[in-house]
């Protein structure tokens, strides 16, 4: 009685604190309030070593059984549903219910079967077993599937096996007629520790998922622009320094264009700042639509925005921007005002760095202003570095 007491006692202080870090996850990244879904799905499981802990000092064993077996049903199928909505494929909670009130029908039909029977305990766990494998099937079907998403779906495969196997020990090993019987038995120490650990590895799986998406939509928003969804300054140079390293080993041509919308201080102050912020969201799209696959854009700040461009000579990056040019100009939206767009275009020298690049575009681009606007200017090429001859 005494171990059987302290693995349930273990399990419901380890469900506790997977509740709580869930809890604690969803609070403090607003971008991971899914994660609320695990910690009610841990809250619910935790019903089921409470009501074992419970059975020995209640007058109501049956119904503490019962309850036991109601919500670590409701725990592991919530858990189906949670992992569906993580990974954005519904859930569909009719189906959920379906198959959870359905578990609760095969419960309730071997309500007065004898607890050591090998039948009871094939009805009893197979429901477990099921709400298992459908987590480790909808984490599999997932469209962003790494390592720990791999071993977390054959974790909860294994953890299925292992309720399709309990029946067989329970039914050699004995676990008494009725729940107080199950735990003052032996085998609900191994039962309730086997599970435990099972569950404890799938617990820890799932909040290391979780963390890492929200380190991840963290580091997202810190690199994005939130009024155009376009990265920001900081998120466009880290993107951008990877992609000019591969482009040197590779020798690949790059081109960077710097782009500025003409008089928008004018827009800002005749219509307002509301449509000057609709003018620049309305702009990143036009960028989003106008610039190739695989190319990278970013507002610097205020009315400036460039555009990355791998494997571009500058002859392409210089129609890219005609186009972009073209098409602000061009633009067919009536609640917004007429825009147009400055553009200087340099081609990244294999010896120069990006900030130097960037300096020539900016010239370029001053040039496009200082001519009259709304056209597109070449940066001059990169000046080469004077040798000093001997004795000089």
């Amino acid at each position: 009685m005494l171990g059987a007491s302290f693995a349930l006692i273990v399990n419901i202080m380890i469900a506790a604190l997977f509740a709580a870090s869930f809890i604690f996850v969803a609070l403090t990244n607003p971008a991971g309030r899914r994660a609320l879904w695990f910690a009610a799905s841990y809250m619910l499981g935790m019903l089921a070593p409470v009501s074992l802990f419970v059975i020995p000092f209640s007058p109501w064993p049956n119904f503490f059984g019962a309850l036991n077996y109601v919500g670590f049903c409701a725990g592991l199928f919530l858990m189906t549903g949670s992992l569906a909505r993580f990974y954005d494929r519904g859930p569909r909670w009719s189906v959920v219910g379906g198959l959870y009130c359905a578990a609760l029908s095969s419960g309730a039909m071997i309500a007065e079967w004898p607890q050591n029977n090998l039948a009871f305990n094939l009805v009893y766990q197979t429901p477990y077993a099921f709400a298992c494998a459908c987590s480790g099937w909808i984490i599999l079907l997932a469209s962003r599937r790494g390592a720990l998403e791999i071993a977390l779906a054959g974790l909860y495969g294994l953890i299925a096996a292992h309720f399709l196997v309990k029946p067989f020990f329970a039914a050699a090993f004995g676990v008494g007629r009725t729940p107080s019987e199950y735990v003052a038995s032996s085998y609900a120490i191994a039962s309730q520790s086997a599970t435990g650990v099972l569950l404890i590895a799938a617990g820890l799986l799932t909040l290391l998922i979780v963390a890492q998406k929200a380190i991840a939509e963290a580091r997202r928003a810190a690199e994005t622009d939130q009024l155009t969804g376009l990265l920001n300054r900081r998120g466009f140079d880290l993107a951008c320094a990877s992609r000019l390293a591969s482009a040197k080993a590779g020798r690949d041509p790059t081109t960077v264009v710097l782009l500025d919308l003409d008089h928008f201080k004018r827009v800002n102050d005749r219509f307002g700042h509301a449509v000057g912020d609709d003018v620049l969201r309305y702009f990143a799209a036009l960028l989003r639509l106008t610039t190739p696959e695989g190319a990278l854009a970013g507002r610097m700040g205020g009315e400036e925005f460039v555009v990355f461009l791998h494997g571009a000579p500058l002859a392409r990056g210089r129609r890219v921007a005609e186009t972009i040019r073209r098409a602000a100009a061009l633009h067919v939206t009536p609640r917004l005002p007429p825009i147009t767009v400055s553009i200087g275009v340099a081609e990244i020298a294999a010896d120069e760095t990006f900030s130097h690049a960037m300096r020539r575009a900016d010239e370029a681009l001053y040039r496009a202003k200082t001519l009259g606007r709304n056209r597109v200017c070449i940066a001059r090429a990169k000046r080469a570095r004077s040798i000093p001859l001997p004795n000089e």
